[in-house]
């Protein structure tokens, strides 16, 4: 088949300018547009404040782009939280501004400008709010991906929602511990020959903890 001849036939029959959308690729059969973000070049995203979801909704696959990636970067300083982690042993506590004593409780004056010195065995206490706990220096936090999906069972059976490691390898579950300044990647893929619609978050922050306090370690990212 002369290909310069045969292009230039669908020029005269879809005009001259290819229409680059890709659900429109099909009819000017300029497959070629079909280019989306890969692994090695995935879209980029960053976050400082925990927790957070990304809500990622578009498609793909049939005549567009089969596969979608981005690269999320965490830069978590600490003091840009809003969730409450508890450490071990201890309870996270609500101060509030209330004047009554409730049952076998007292009430507690809170004064920044005492001079706090340490009595007996107790030492000062520290408040920060909106903070990561200080304690645990090898602390890591959750990312879970969460496939919303659209309803349809013949649709969502073949989106396929994976998260990857900083070295791009494949992670085998739907949470990932990462640490507060590591990246990771996300990616949607249609194992299907048709179009795709997809509805995916993506939870940063949900938890955090200590190495030892993981349940499955294997959901640590490899390094």
């Amino acid at each position: 088949m002369d290909v310069t001849q045969e292009i230039l036939n669908n020029h005269i029959i879809y005009g001259a300018s290819d229409y680059t959308a890709p659900s429109s690729l099909v009819g000017s059969k300029s497959l070629n547009y079909a280019n989306g973000p890969t692994i090695q070049r995935p879209e980029y995203r960053e976050i400082s404040v925990i927790p957070y979801t990304f809500n990622f909704k578009s498609d793909v696959g049939l005549f567009g782009v089969e596969n979608y990636f981005t690269k999320i970067q965490l830069k978590i300083l600490g003091d840009k939280v809003f969730n409450c982690y508890e450490e071990p042993n201890w309870e996270c506590a609500k101060i509030g501004t209330r004047e009554s004593e409730e049952a076998y409780w007292d009430l507690a004056v809170i004064d920044p400008e005492y001079p706090c010195v340490t009595l007996n065995t107790y030492q000062c206490p520290l408040i920060k709010e909106n903070s990561l706990p200080i304690s645990n220096t090898d602390a890591y936090l959750s990312v879970d991906i969460i496939n919303n999906k659209t309803g349809n069972k013949y649709i969502d059976n073949w989106l396929d929602t994976r998260l990857y490691s900083k070295s791009r390898e494949e992670h085998d579950y739907d949470r990932m511990w990462v640490k507060p300044k590591d990246f990771f990647y996300l990616g949607i893929h249609a194992r299907n020959t048709r179009r795709l619609p997809f509805d995916v978050s993506c939870v940063i922050g949900l938890e955090y903890a200590a190495y030892s306090a993981i349940p499955d370690k294997r959901q640590i990212m490899k390094r």
